[in-house]
């Protein structure tokens, strides 16, 4: 006799296996997966050619072009013979259902293969929101406290290290290059770039102010305080990239001794470098590097990515994804709250999602607050 339970099961891994092969196809069309094998058989022709290196710009663009598409590829094609291998396993279970016996084992094997598969196809689902002409580049992270004193700046200090922990997960590398300390504690600003795939796109999500509210450690009668602090965003752009051209001219340049907290922030030298662009009143700086000419390097990067932000959101009839919607660092703007007393819960105030689990959230768990808005502004695109 056959078991009901099993045949459930089975219809059920049935069902969810028909709506895996249908979300990949959908898949293989808007991530335009042919293109990117035409693509990727043009650029490993190129690879291929002995006299590439000659020009070492354009060697390292297609190796790096070519190493992504064989990832996206291999990505895509594994889900393909993972459903392939669900169906054959679907289809033993089947078999032993038809002789009268449930192999409870193939179930399981079944049920197990089906749920990876959900989350893997959920993933490439996710990377279709991040197809901007600048998602795939690192990300320049700019920290500022707001309203709120010495606790806005501790605030400030824990968004670092939030968004540190965040990108320690995902695998991606973090510098500082600048923190410059709060009067009592905190960080009353910090720049640092997240280096990894996608940084730029994940991380656009979380452009905006962030409010904290909390019990003041700072408060010698435990009183409740709201804090502030702004994060932006910016792509760090390739160095021939060449968007903007940069008057030397237009510089001041002002060396300085690094002030920050020790080896844990920055490390300190004798030829912190901070640049001002005159025109527009744009300020960068740069204390990480171990001499001033590395310094000013990467200050110099920093600044052509800022003014090319600048200059694309100039064009732009509206203020548009890139150049974000930067609101005053305080009541009424923020885009999430943070909050710790009297209850537990973070919310965000764009899209609706939330988490009791504060500490999570601090300790880098920001993928879903991401998601959810990628595809709010995807929505509204």
């Amino acid at each position: 006799m056959a078991d009901p339970k099993a045949e459930n099961a089975l219809r059920d891994a049935l069902g969810a296996i028909e709506e895996l092969e249908r979300r990949w196809s959908a898949a293989k069309d808007y991530l335009k997966i042919e293109d990117s094998r035409v693509r990727h058989e043009i650029l490993n022709s190129e690879a291929q050619d002995p006299n590439l290196w000659n020009d070492q710009d354009h060697a390292r663009e297609v190796t790096t072009e070519l190493g992504r598409l064989s990832n996206d590829l291999d990505l895509f094609d594994g889900l393909r013979s993972e459903i392939d291998d669900s169906i054959v396993l679907a289809e033993f279970s089947r078999e032993s259902l038809s002789a009268g016996e449930a192999d409870w084992s193939l179930l399981d094997e079944l049920a197990l293969s089906v749920s990876k598969l959900e989350q893997e196809i959920a993933s490439l689902e996710t990377q279709s929101l991040l197809s901007g002409p600048y998602d795939q580049n690192d990300a320049i992270v700019e920290l500022h406290a707001g309203a709120g004193g010495t606790d806005a700046q501790d605030w400030t200090e824990m968004l670092l290290r939030m968004y540190s922990r965040w990108a320690e997960r995902r695998g991606f590398g973090v510098e500082i290059d600048e923190a410059t300390e709060g009067q009592e504690a905190g960080l009353l600003s910090a720049t640092c770039i997240v280096k990894g795939r996608f940084a730029y796109g994940w991380l656009s999500a979380e452009r905006g102010v962030h409010r904290l509210v909390r019990i003041s450690p700072f408060d010698s009668q435990a009183r409740r305080q709201t804090s502030f602090a702004s994060m932006e965003v910016t792509p760090l752009l390739n160095d021939d990239a060449g968007e903007v051209e940069i008057d030397e001219k237009d510089l001041r340049i002002d060396t300085y001794r690094s002030s920050g907290a020790g080896g844990q922030h920055v490390n300190k030298t004798d030829s912190a470098i901070r640049i001002t662009h005159l025109p527009t009143n744009i300020v960068v700086s740069c204390q990480n590097e171990r001499s001033q000419h590395q310094n000013r390097a990467r200050a110099m990067q920093i600044l052509e990515a800022k003014l090319a932000e600048r200059a694309r959101a100039q064009r732009q009839a509206q203020m548009d994804a890139l150049s974000g919607n930067r609101a005053d660092n305080a009541w009424g703007s923020q885009i999430r709250s943070y909050v710790q007393a009297p209850y537990q819960l973070v919310k965000d105030h764009r899209t609706d999602f939330e988490t009791g689990n504060v500490d999570a959230v601090l300790d880098g768990d920001l993928d879903g607050f991401m998601e959810a808005e990628l595809r709010r502004q995807r929505s509204r695109s």
